[in-house]
């Protein structure tokens, strides 16, 4: 492990959140020493690249096959693996259960934990939607909220229409456009999704990493940043009162502690292992770990009837090579008329010699969860978990409300479905366990004041300390109904900017 007696800004976390604080802290003051520790090591050569870009074909293939379902719960590296690992060390970096790391999750049985260089910033599937309506936390600024959503944008290098509309993908966001496109304001009407993209004339299109979000993180050559990969971060050291003083580190390999000092902590480790790291460092405000939510997830795909758009099957339209769907399209939500978030990935299926045969519409509706503290994560005070930090216990579970709205987007995606070809809602769709999406928030949400309601201020800061921030998906307190990472990277925005203007 490499010696830092102390730094200016210790960044718990390499992925999309922790990537974006360094970068903009950087952009704010060259020499400032930044130190980035993540438990997880590379994937691939690079640490921070995404998974989608790699140039080892095996990796690569091994991403993409699971991508190319829409499902981001089939993400993960040990789908079927329930039973804890033997040991951290012999974890390979990927994306795994949260019960393989020994978390008792069986409420949420699809949560997963990211352990590699870079988090899930380099699995993600990249798209960017903008919050509306209920989503938005703003805390009574709307202009310093949009100017925020603005520097988001462009440092995730979100591009408006990234894959698609093809001919075809036109005709399928002309049929939401009619049930759907007369209502509310012209930013919220079918389009395609936002993504995180760059866009080139052919072949794939490089996702958005953290390792190009900030890329001394994955090509170096900046000698005031140092990147602790395969280090574990068991606990923030603290002073006086309301400091932090910085943390106990672990080589995972061998076990090796040290510690370093730091001027300030930002932990952007994401919406399970953030309020584990605190509660490990005896700092345990009322609201850490409540207030966990997640949307319903709701998934369908209806082949589409050729005959009745008038398509022939020759003329359907094949992905790029190195993208697995033709067209990737936004349903935002809209008010409590439409209160879902549809995405819809569409493909076209090839026989041996490559020849269009048929094309599916792949429908998923992202289903709004009321935030109540009784959905938590709950830290054990004797057991430990692989990681040996304290063991979580996740209790989750759906309202009335909640279930009435599944049952109405479920309604919902079966009648959508219908306007493009035959479909049987009991094989073709379901909701899928919760965890599926990935999208965990709310476990360390912010509010305006200290009244057990929030565990952070708008900006980040942990009430009652003076250098210790937070920033992540798990700062939403909101109810989420879209992809949440660009929400979520207004709070690194936000962070960044707070830290900036105390160093």
């Amino acid at each position: 492990m490499t010696h830092i007696p102390r730094t200016d800004v210790l960044i718990v976390g390499s992925g999309i959140m922790g990537s974006l604080v360094a970068r903009l802290l950087r952009e704010s003051d060259p020499a400032l020493h930044l130190t980035m520790a993540d438990g997880g090591t590379s994937i691939g050569g690079a640490p921070g690249r995404h998974l989608h870009d790699l140039d080892d074909p095996e990796l690569w293939s091994r991403y993409n096959e699971k991508v190319a379902t829409g499902i981001q719960g089939m993400y993960t590296g040990a789908e079927v693996v329930r039973e804890v690992a033997d040991s951290l060390p012999d974890l390979t970096p990927g994306m795994f259960h949260a019960l393989a790391f020994g978390e008792d999750a069986e409420a949420m049985p699809q949560a997963a934990l990211a352990w590699n260089a870079g988090g899930m910033g380099v699995h993600w599937t990249a798209a960017t939607p903008w919050p509306a309506g209920d989503e938005v936390f703003d805390f009574g600024d709307p202009d310093a909220w949009a100017a925020d959503l603005i520097t988001a944008r462009r440092l995730l290098a979100v591009t408006p229409a990234a894959i698609g509309p093809t001919k075809v993908g036109e005709l399928v966001l002309d049929v939401l456009r009619r049930r759907y496109g007369d209502a509310g304001p012209a930013d919220r009407a079918p389009q395609p999704m936002p993504m995180a993209v760059t866009p080139t004339p052919s072949g794939p299109m490089p996702r958005t990493a953290p390792g190009t979000i900030f890329p001394a993180l994955a090509e170096g050559g900046d000698p005031a940043f140092t990147l602790l990969t395969g280090t574990l971060v068991t606990a923030l050291t603290q002073g006086d009162a309301g400091r932090v003083t910085g943390a106990r580190l672990r080589r995972v390999a061998d076990g090796t502690e040290s510690e370093l000092r730091a001027g300030t902590v930002v932990v952007c480790a994401d919406a399970l292992r953030t309020p584990q790291l605190l509660y490990a460092s005896r700092i345990r405000p009322e609201a850490l770990g409540r207030c966990l939510n997640e949307h319903a997830f709701v998934t369908a795909r209806v082949l589409l009837d050729l005959d009745r758009f008038g398509l022939d099957p020759g003329a359907l339209p094949l992905p790029r090579p190195g993208e697995f769907s033709t067209d990737s399209l936004w349903l935002p939500c809209n008010g409590p008329g439409r209160p879902f978030h549809g995405q819809i990935m569409n493909r076209t299926y090839v026989d041996g010699a490559g020849r269009p045969l048929a094309h599916s519409v792949g429908l998923s509706l992202y289903v709004p969860v009321e935030s109540r503290p009784q959905n938590r994560l709950v830290f054990s005070a004797h057991e430990t978990d692989l990681a040996g930090l304290p063991r979580i216990r996740v209790e989750f579970g759906y309202s009335e409300t909640d279930r009435a709205l599944i049952r109405r987007a479920l309604d919902e995606v079966r009648s959508l479905a219908e306007e493009f070809g035959p479909f049987d809602p009991d094989t073709e769709s379901t909701v899928l366990p919760p965890g599926s999406s990935l999208h965990l928030t709310g476990t360390v949400r912010a509010g305006v004041t200290d009244d057990g309601t929030s565990v952070c201020d708008p900006d980040g800061r942990v009430w009652g300390f003076d250098n210790l921030y937070l920033a992540g998906n798990g700062v939403v307190p909101t109810a989420m109904a879209a992809n949440v990472t660009l929400t979520g990277a207004v709070t690194a925005v936000r962070a960044a900017r707070a830290v900036t203007a105390r160093t």
